[in-house]
C-alpha cells in the first residue's frame, strides 16, 4: 500500500469520561441539598406556626400535626389541598379552602433561591448549560419531594358537636343534636395532586428565574448581559421593596404581641400569614383594593380593622378593602399612604444607584414602573382568601354555628395599574436622586477579560 497509512481514532480517556460522570453527580447531589434546605426551611416555619396555632392539641396526636404541616408546606408550594366532609345520610357537610401561607412561602423561596445561586457565584461567565445542569435536576428533585408531601397531607378530623347548633331551642334543638351526633359528622383534607405538581412547577420555576433576576453576584449567560442593566436593578429593588414591607409588618407584629396580648396567635400570624398582611397593607397603600366578606363564626386570623371591614356589607354583598374603608373604622389607615411612599422611593433610588451610569432618566422611570407593576401582578394574587365550611341537616339548610366564609380578593388590574404610575414616578425622582451619588467610573470603566460587570 505504499505510503499509504490509516489512523484509527482515539478512544476518550478514562479522565475525560468520568468528568461528565463526576459533574453530573456533583450536580444532582447539590440539586437535592437545594431541594432538601428549601422545604426544610419551610417546615421549621410551618411547624413553628401550627404550634402557636394550637395545633398540637388536634385530635389524632403527632400523626394528624405531621399531615396538616404537610399540608401547609403543599400549598405553601401552590399546591391544592381540598377539604371533604361526611356526615352519613341525615347531614351534608360543604368545605373548600384556598389560601396561601405566605410566610412559609418566603422563606421557602429565599432559601431555596440562595442555595441554587451559591455554587455559581465563583463562576466569571455562566452559561446555558452549566445553569441547565442545575436547574434541571432540582425541578425534578423538587416535583418527587412535593409528591412525597401530597401523600402525607390527608387527615379526618371527627366534629365534635356541643352547645346550641341550632337556632331552634327545646326539643326540636335536642332532637336535631342527637341526630348529627349519631351520623359521627367529619371534616379532612386530601391532597389534588395533578395540580399540586403542575403549581409546584410553576412555584419552582418561578423561583429559580425570579433568584437569577435579582442576583448581583451571579453572572448570567453571554446572550443574556446586555440585558443586565434594565433587568437587575430594578428586579433586586422591588425584592428589597417586599422584604422591607414583610420587616416592618414583623416588627409591628412583635410590638403587638408584646404590648396588646394574644402572643401566641400572633405568632401563629406572624409565622404563617405575614406577608399575606403586609403584601395587602402594600397594595392598598399605592391605591389597590381588594374585595371580600366574612360570614359565621370563623373570620381572617388577621387584623381586626380588616375582619372589621370584610364584616360591613348586608346582603351577602363584598366588600370593598381600601384606604377609605379602613381609614374609617381606624383613621391610621391613612399611614399606609405616606409608607408607600417613602418605601417605593427608596426603592427607586436604590435600583438607580445600582444602575450604569449612562442608563437616562426615562430609562429609570420605564424600568421601574414595569418592575413594580410585574412585581404587584405576582404578589397580589397571593394573597387569595377563600374558606367555606357549612354542615346542613336533612337538606334544609345550613347550621349557623358550624358554617361560615370568608373570602378576600384582589382588584388585580387595578393594583397593577396604580404600581405602574408609581413606578414610573417613582423611577424618575429616584432616578434624581441617585445623581449626586453614583460613581460613574465603575460602570463605565471597561472590564478587563473574565471580569463581571459592575452594578
Amino acid at each position: 500500500m505504499g505510503g499509504v497509512s490509516t489512523r484509527l481514532p482515539t478512544p476518550p480517556s478514562p479522565q475525560a469520561t468520568a468528568r461528565p460522570a463526576g459533574r453530573l453527580a456533583r450536580d444532582v447531589a447539590l440539586a437535592l441539598l437545594t431541594v432538601v434546605a428549601g422545604l426544610l426551611a419551610m417546615g421549621v416555619v410551618a411547624g413553628l406556626g401550627l404550634w402557636a396555632a394550637g395545633a398540637a392539641d388536634l385530635p389524632g396526636g403527632a400523626g394528624a400535626f405531621v399531615a396538616v404541616l404537610a399540608a401547609v408546606v403543599v400549598m405553601a408550594a401552590g399546591g391544592q389541598v381540598g377539604l371533604a366532609g361526611d356526615a352519613g345520610d341525615l347531614a351534608g357537610t360543604q368545605a373548600e379552602l384556598t389560601a396561601m401561607p405566605l410566610t412559609v412561602t418566603l422563606v421557602g423561596a429565599l432559601v431555596t433561591g440562595f442555595c441554587f445561586l451559591r455554587p455559581l457565584r465563583h463562576h466569571a461567565v455562566a452559561r446555558t448549560r452549566d445553569l441547565l445542569s442545575l436547574a434541571v435536576p432540582t425541578v425534578l428533585i423538587w416535583l418527587v419531594a412535593l409528591a412525597g408531601l401530597s401523600a402525607l397531607a390527608r387527615h379526618d378530623f371527627p366534629i365534635t358537636l356541643g352547645g346550641d347548633t341550632s337556632q331552634n331551642s327545646g326539643d326540636l334543638g335536642d332532637l336535631f343534636n342527637d341526630l348529627l351526633n349519631a351520623t359521627n359528622p367529619s371534616v379532612g383534607f386530601t391532597t389534588d395532586v395533578g395540580p399540586t405538581l403542575f403549581y409546584g412547577l410553576l412555584w419552582i420555576l418561578g423561583v429559580l428565574v425570579v433568584a437569577l433576576l435579582v442576583s448581583r453576584a451571579t453572572p448570567l449567560p453571554t446572550r443574556l448581559v446586555r440585558h443586565h442593566q434594565a433587568v437587575r436593578p430594578a428586579a433586586s429593588a422591588m425584592l428589597l421593596l417586599v422584604l422591607a414591607y414583610v420587616l416592618v409588618g414583623l416588627v409591628i407584629g412583635i410590638v403587638v404581641a408584646a404590648t396588646k396580648g394574644h402572643a401566641r396567635e400572633t405568632l401563629a400570624v406572624l409565622l404563617l400569614g405575614l406577608p399575606n398582611v403586609s403584601w395587602l397593607a402594600l397594595g392598598v397603600g399605592i391605591g389597590g383594593s381588594w374585595e371580600g366578606r366574612v360570614e359565621g363564626p370563623f373570620g381572617l386570623p388577621m387584623p381586626q380593622i380588616l375582619d372589621s371591614v370584610l364584616r360591613g356589607g348586608k346582603g351577602g354583598d363584598l366588600n370593598t378593602v381600601d384606604l377609605s374603608s379602613l381609614a374609617s373604622y381606624d383613621s391610621r389607615a391613612w399611614w399606609l399612604l405616606p409608607v408607600a411612599a417613602v418605601l417605593v422611593l427608596a426603592a427607586a433610588f436604590v435600583a438607580a444607584v445600582r444602575s450604569p451610569a449612562r442608563v437616562r432618566l426615562w430609562q429609570h422611570s420605564l424600568h421601574l414602573g414595569i418592575a413594580f407593576a410585574l412585581t404587584m401582578l405576582v404578589v397580589a394574587p397571593l394573597t387569595l382568601v377563600e374558606a367555606r365550611f357549612g354542615l346542613s341537616i336533612l337538606g334544609i339548610g345550613e347550621l349557623e354555628s358550624l358554617g361560615g366564609e370568608v373570602v378576600l380578593r384582589p382588584n388585580i388590574w387595578k393594583t397593577v395599574g396604580f404600581a405602574l404610575l408609581w413606578g414610573l414616578v417613582a423611577g424618575l425622582l429616584g432616578g434624581l436622586l441617585a445623581r449626586p451619588v453614583r460613581r460613574r467610573g465603575e460602570v463605565d470603566t471597561p472590564t478587563k477579560s473574565g471580569e463581571r460587570p459592575t452594578g
